[in-house]
C-alpha cells in the first residue's frame, strides 16, 4: 500500500484534528496556568500533562489499526512480509499523531511561559516518545485479540487509567514509571531529576520490546516467555530507578546558572530573570540599605538558589516580579529557618512569630503595607506597624529577641511591646 494511501485511511490521520482541537481548547488553561515564566523546563515539563491523554489516543487508534488487521485475516495467509513490517506502516502515522498532539501542548504551555529564544528539554520529549510508541503498541496488539466495538473503547479506558490514575495514588513512585511527575517541573530554582526520566524510559521501552516481540511472534510460547520477562525486568527497573524520588521529581538547580553581579550586595539571578535584572538589583540594594540602616545584619550575596551557601542569603522573589514586591522578598530570605521539631510536628511555641517579624521586616526594607495584606493576619500587621514606630533600639532588640525564639525549639517568643498585643 503507498504512503499517502496509509496515511490517508489511518485512524491517526482522522483523530488528528480532535485530538489537537481538544489539546488547544480544552486543556490550554491547565497547560499554561502553572508554567513558570520564561523557563523552557518547566514548559516542557507542563505540557507532559497532555500525555494522559495523547496516550490513550494513540492506544485507541493503534487498537483500531489492529483489529483491521484481524477483520482482513491478515496472518491467515502467507504474507511475504513479517508482521513487525507490517504493523509498522500502519502505527506510524498513530505514533506522528501523538506526536503532534504533544508538540501542540508544548506550543501552549510555551506561549504562555513566553520563554523566547532555547530549547525544549530534550529528555522528557525522549521519555514522552518512548510512552506513546508503547501505548500505541500496545493497543494495536489487544486490537489484534478483539471486535473493534470491544477493543477500542477497552483500550481507551485502560489506557487513561495507567496513564492519569498513578500521579494521583499513594504510592509515589508508580507515577514516574508513566511520567506521570513531570508535569509538575519546575520552578526557576529546580532542575529536573535525571532519575525519573530514567524511570519512565525504562519501563516504556520494556512495553515497547515486550509488544514487539507479541507482534512477531504472537502467542508461541516462548514469546509469551521472553515477553513476560522483559515486561518485569523493564517494571522493576523502572521501580529502582523511581525509588527515593518525591512525588516531584525534582532538584535544587546548580548554583552555576546563576548570574551574579559585583556590587555591594552582590545580586545573583537566575537567567531567566533577565527581563527584570535591572529593576531587582536597584530595589534590592535600596531594601538592604534600610535593613542595615536599622541594625539588621544583611548577608553580603542576596541568590535565588535553593540552597543559599555561607554568606548568602535567599532572595525569594519569581518572575514578573515588580519593584514593589522586591522588599517582601528581601525580607522572607532573613527569616529563620524553622528547627528540626517543628518540621517533626513537636510544639514549637516560635510559630506565632513568623507573621510579625516578616511584616516588620518587609516594612523596614520599604514594603508597602497593603502588598502585606495578603500574606498576614490584619493583626500580625497591625502590631509590625506598631512596633515600627518605636526608637530604632527598641525594634532592634525585638527583632532579635524574637528571631532568637524561632530558632528554638522552646523558647517563647515576645511579641508585646509597649502594651501592643502580640
Amino acid at each position: 500500500m503507498l504512503l499517502r494511501t496509509l496515511v490517508r485511511v489511518s485512524s491517526g490521520t482522522r483523530l488528528l484534528p480532535l485530538l489537537a482541537g481538544f489539546i488547544v481548547i480544552a486543556l490550554g488553561d491547565n497547560l499554561s496556568e502553572w508554567v513558570t515564566p520564561h523557563y523552557w523546563l518547566s514548559a516542557t515539563g507542563t505540557a507532559s500533562l497532555a500525555l494522559s491523554f495523547v496516550g490513550p489516543a494513540c492506544a485507541g487508534a493503534g487498537a483500531w489499526e489492529g483489529s483491521r488487521l484481524r477483520r482482513a485475516r491478515i496472518s491467515d495467509q502467507n504474507a511475504v512480509r513479517s508482521p513487525l513490517a507490517i504493523a509498522f506502516p500502519l502505527l506510524l502515522p498513530v505514533f506522528v499523531m501523538g506526536v503532534v498532539g504533544m508538540t501542540a501542548a508544548l506550543l501552549v504551555s510555551a506561549a504562555a511561559a513566553d520563554v523566547g529564544l532555547g530549547m525544549p528539554n530534550t529528555g522528557i520529549l525522549a521519555a514522552e516518545a518512548v510512552l506513546l510508541a508503547a501505548n500505541t503498541l500496545v493497543g494495536f496488539i489487544l486490537g489484534r485479540q478483539w471486535a473493534p466495538i470491544i477493543a477500542v473503547p477497552a483500550t481507551l479506558i485502560a489506557s487513561f487509567v495507567a496513564n492519569a490514575y498513578p500521579a494521583s495514588w499513594s504510592i509515589v513512585w508508580i507515577r514516574h514509571l508513566v511520567g506521570g511527575g513531570l508535569q509538575d517541573c519546575c520552578g526557576l530554582d529546580q532542575s529536573l531529576d535525571v532519575w525519573a526520566l530514567v524511570s519512565a524510559g525504562a519501563f516504556g521501552t520494556a512495553v515497547c520490546l515486550s509488544a514487539a516481540v507479541l507482534i512477531q511472534y504472537r502467542k508461541a510460547t516462548p514469546a509469551v516467555i521472553a515477553a513476560a520477562a522483559l515486561l518485569a525486568g523493564g517494571f522493576a527497573g523502572g521501580a529502582a530507578s523511581a525509588h527515593g524520588i518525591g512525588a516531584d521529581p525534582v532538584t535544587s538547580r546548580p548554583a552555576g546558572d546563576l548570574m551574579c553581579d559585583h556590587g555591594q550586595p552582590r545580586i545573583c539571578l537566575w537567567p531567566e530573570m533577565d527581563h527584570e535584572a535591572g529593576v531587582v538589583r536597584t530595589a534590592s540594594r535600596k531594601a538592604v540599605a534600610k535593613l542595615r540602616q536599622v541594625g539588621v545584619a544583611v548577608p553580603t550575596t542576596l541568590t535565588m538558589a535553593d540552597r543559599p551557601g555561607p554568606g548568602e542569603t535567599r532572595l525569594a522573589i519569581g518572575p514578573g516580579i515588580s519593584d514593589a514586591g522586591v522588599p517582601t522578598g528581601v525580607a522572607a530570605g532573613l527569616l529563620p529557618h524553622s528547627p528540626a521539631c517543628a518540621d517533626n510536628g513537636e510544639p514549637y511555641p516560635a510559630t506565632d512569630a513568623y507573621g510579625p517579624v516578616g511584616a516588620w521586616l518587609s516594612l523596614t526594607a520599604g514594603a508597602s503595607p497593603r502588598t502585606l495584606t495578603i500574606r498576614v493576619a490584619p493583626s500580625e500587621l497591625a502590631l509590625a506597624q506598631h512596633v515600627l514606630k518605636q526608637p530604632r533600639q527598641t525594634q532592634l532588640a525585638w527583632y532579635e529577641r524574637n528571631t532568637r525564639a524561632m530558632r528554638s525549639c522552646n523558647a517563647t517568643p515576645q511579641l508585646n511591646i509597649n502594651g501592643s498585643h502580640g
